[in-house]
């Protein structure tokens, strides 16, 4: 099975232990996963700010670069929703794009969903041991339909506890563009999620998306949390808790 695993922008540039997790884990399931080197960005921060042009023109790489895999795997709801959802809309007046684009969109999952739904993973390798709290990113949520998929996942380690917290499919205030443009309210959304996580009293919160995670890592350190470590959901299940977690 020949996966083509879409690394991100953020997860090279801010935490590409994020994507050795992710690949180790799709390799544990028996993927043969291939890393286009020339890859880089999916298009959405240009498309969510009105470059269509630009956008389409980060798209049409994507589409060329995995188009001959199986499958398009990301570490993130954010851009697997990006190139499943709304390619379709970037390529509405290109017929020819427009096919390549949907057919690469039909066998693009996010991470935890193709773990769960097409490699039917029964274990997982990751040694962490603690309270987990999840927080369900948007775009993963509304988009792609993870839900279960990670709590599924978590719930075969037995050293993992994970307790819910309120509201856990809220927004964090992170959005992209949203909390630069909308900073102050951004920032009571961000505060809202890290009281909710603190008061489950979990030792770490577990999620898909980097995005989100440097949000609410970055809160929580800002209101003087240094303890509760902000993980994603792949560090926890391919073991590499020691490569995340709090810091100054």
């Amino acid at each position: 099975m020949r996966v083509g695993f879409f690394v991100t922008c953020l997860v090279d540039l801010m935490r590409p232990s994020i994507a050795f997790a992710a690949i180790r884990l799709l390799e544990s399931g028996g993927a043969q996963v291939l890393v286009p080197p020339t890859q880089t960005c999916c298009g959405q921060p240009g498309y969510n700010s009105g470059d269509r042009s630009g956008a389409k023109a980060l798209a049409a790489k994507v589409v060329s670069e995995f188009e001959e895999c199986e499958y398009l795997v990301a570490p993130s709801g954010s851009c697997s929703g990006m190139i499943k959802t709304h390619y379709a809309d970037l390529f509405r007046d290109d017929p020819e794009l427009l096919s390549r684009a949907s057919a690469l969109g039909a066998k693009t999952y996010e991470l935890t969903d193709f773990l769960v739904n097409v490699l039917k993973l029964d274990r997982v390798p990751g040694g962490f041991s603690g309270r987990v709290t999840y927080h369900d990113s948007c775009a993963g949520l509304r988009e792609m339909g993870v839900k279960q998929q990670p709590r599924a996942l978590l719930a075969r380690n037995a050293d993992v506890t994970l307790i819910e917290m309120p509201d856990c499919e809220t927004c964090c205030g992170f959005g992209g563009t949203f909390s630069i443009k909308y900073g102050e309210i951004s920032t009571r959304m961000a505060d809202n999620k890290c009281q909710q996580i603190v008061d489950t009293g979990a030792d770490a919160v577990v999620l898909g998306d980097l995005g989100c995670i440097l949000n609410i890592e970055g809160r929580l350190r800002r209101r003087g949390d240094m303890k509760t470590k902000v993980m994603h959901i792949a560090e926890v299940l391919a073991g590499d808790s020691s490569e995340s977690g709090a810091r100054g």
